[in-house]
C-alpha cells in the first residue's frame, strides 16, 4: 500500500484563521488573510513573529482549530487505498504537542497514534506523497510533494498544487 504523509496546520487544521484573529487582536490591527504572511515575517519583523509564536505557544492554542473543509471525508476515503500518516513540524511550538494530539484524536479518530509523527525536519518521512503547505518540507523528501495552497505559498512553483481536499480527492482517488 502506498503512503501519504499529510501535514496538519493549514492542510487539515485551520491555523491561519486563528493566528490572524490572534494577531489582529494582539497588535490592534485589521489585517486580511492575504496580508498576514508568517513566512515573510522571518525577515520583515522577526520580533513580532516571536511575540505571536509566544501566544501560539499557549498549551491550548491548537485545541480549537477549525477543520479544513472536506479533509475528514477525503482522508477517510484515501485510507481505503493508502496508508495515512499525519506529519506535523511541531518543534517550532513544542507546547502544542498535547493540544495537537487531542485535536487529531477528536477530529481524525481513525488515524492511529502510531501514524502521527511530530517532527522538525520532514525529510525523515518515508512516504510516496506528502501533502503540505510549506514547500521547504519537500527538500530531500523521498516522494512527491503536493503543495496545499495557503496564503503564504501562492507564488511558490515547481510542485503539483491542490487548492482544496476535493482537488486531493480528484488527484489521488
Amino acid at each position: 500500500m502506498k503512503r501519504i504523509a499529510i501535514d496538519m496546520d493549514e492542510v487539515i487544521a485551520d491555523f491561519h484563521s486563528k493566528i490572524l484573529h490572534t494577531w489582529n487582536r494582539h497588535f490592534s490591527q485589521a489585517l486580511t488573510t492575504e496580508e498576514l504572511n508568517l513566512f515573510d515575517l522571518h525577515q520583515d519583523d522577526p520580533e513580532k513573529l516571536e511575540e505571536i509564536f509566544e501566544l501560539a505557544g499557549h498549551p491550548d492554542f491548537f485545541a480549537d482549530l477549525a477543520v479544513i473543509p472536506d479533509s475528514q471525508r477525503v482522508i477517510a476515503s484515501l485510507s481505503k487505498h493508502y496508508e495515512i500518516f499525519i506529519t506535523t513540524a511541531a518543534m517550532q511550538v513544542p507546547a502544542s504537542f498535547n493540544a495537537k494530539f487531542r485535536w487529531l484524536n477528536t477530529h481524525f479518530p481513525a488515524i492511529k497514534p502510531s501514524h502521527i509523527v511530530f517532527c522538525g525536519n520532514k525529510s525523515i518521512i518515508n512516504a510516496d506523497y506528502m501533502i503540505d503547505d510549506n514547500a521547504i518540507n519537500f527538500v530531500d523528501f523521498c516522494g512527491e510533494g503536493i503543495l496545499y495552497t495557503a496564503p503564504h505559498n501562492r507564488h511558490v512553483t515547481g510542485y503539483r498544487r491542490v487548492d482544496s481536499w476535493r482537488d486531493v480527492e480528484a488527484l489521488l482517488l
